[in-house]
């Protein structure tokens, strides 16, 4: 099995092939378009076995894996911490476009089973999206705040709810307020206003779509308790396939619940994992702290754990660890329901009881 590890940059792709042994056993560089892409299948097609690895940086590298799955080859995934201690462990020092892809190689030959890559599915769909509706959600986030001083220099005692500039009917009274006013700071304000309003639509918009596809992919996701469809949208899209995990240990520290040991001797002692992917760690944190709060069996476990000596933080990320794993039940139910094909039912055509009776006679 020889390896090809790759080096990706936005205008071109650096590939090395090693031989199991890590030996170099040749060098190409192709562009990023599709022609170069070929020309990179092509020149792998003088080894019998191939594999691909890719590390991951998926915003630069997309498309060439698209078109390796599409050429039926194998692509793995190398996550980019790896990167440095391959680096210092190579003979060749320095740093170059070869020597970083003979880095993923040899980290792809040393780690046997990192993430397999796979086509883009629904998942993807539900990740643009509710990417997309965070970034406006800041993008409001930073207008409300604009918005309110301008109106507190316009009426010091205005009040204005919490929260009250994402609702429709508080949105309009300010408008008719701001209708007559004159001066810079109110033409600024009722242009922020009208900017304010066309986020919600389209947040609301996006909320309404990402509901209708969590739904349909994730009916088991959605059904843990304290977990929404944003937050289950935040869950779907970052996992990516829970399938790609070899068990739910291995999701757990790819989202940071599962914590980092620290001992010797002993004392078994741990520490908490800051690494992971943050956004789903977030998604479960909010699933957590509703949970406490009394939706589903998390409060009897965090009470357990008060009453034990834990305190609510320490509680609340052991809970964490615990929905890691009845996330990644869920995730797995899920996609095995997914990948079934569907059942056909066959009726039989009605029976006319005239004709039967006839015969009977």
């Amino acid at each position: 099995m020889v390896v090809i590890g790759v080096d990706a940059h936005k205008r071109s792709h650096t590939l090395v092939a090693a031989d199991e042994l890590g030996r170099k056993l040749g060098e190409r560089t192709v562009g990023t378009t599709s022609d170069g892409h070929l020309q990179a299948v092509q020149w792998a097609a003088q080894w019998p076995q191939v594999r691909f690895a890719l590390e991951d940086c998926r915003h630069l590298t997309r498309r060439l894996e698209g078109d390796l799955l599409g050429a039926g080859h194998q692509v793995v995934r190398v996550p980019t911490r790896l990167m440095a201690a391959a680096r210092r462990g190579s003979r060749q020092a320095g740093k170059s476009d070869p020597i970083d892809a003979l880095a993923v190689a040899h980290a792809a030959l040393r780690e046997p089973d990192l993430p397999v890559a796979q086509l883009d599915g629904p998942a993807r769909q539900v990740k643009l999206l509710s990417d997309h509706r965070r970034d406006l959600v800041v993008e409001r986030t930073k207008l409300v705040n604009r918005l309110r001083w301008h109106l507190h220099e316009l009426d010091p005692g205005l009040q204005i709810p919490s929260r009250g500039l994402r609702r429709y009917c508080v949105i309009d009274d300010l408008s008719d307020r701001l209708a007559g006013a004159e001066g810079t700071v109110a033409r600024i304000a009722r242009d922020l206003l009208v900017r304010c309003r066309e986020l919600t639509v389209q947040i609301n918009s996006l909320e309404r779509e990402l509901r209708d596809l969590v739904r349909v992919l994730a009916p088991s996701l959605i059904a843990v308790p304290g977990c929404g469809v944003l937050g289950a949208a935040m869950i779907l899209g970052e996992t990516a396939g829970a399938a790609r995990f070899r068990s739910r240990h291995a999701y757990a520290r790819f989202n940071g619940t599962a914590p980092i040991p620290v001992w010797s001797g002993n004392t078994v002692r741990v520490r908490l994992n800051r690494g992971g992917n943050r956004v789903v760690n977030t998604a479960l944190h909010m699933i957590a702290v509703t949970q406490a709060r009394g939706v589903g069996p998390g409060k009897d476990y965090v009470d357990k754990q008060l009453a034990a000596g834990k305190t609510r933080t320490e509680a609340l990320r052991l809970l964490r660890r615990r929905l890691s794993d009845r996330v990644f039940t869920a995730l797995i139910a899920d996609e095995r329901r997914a990948s079934q094909p569907a059942r056909t039912v066959t009726t039989s055509p009605p029976t006319n009881l005239t004709t039967v009776m006839t015969a009977a006679a």
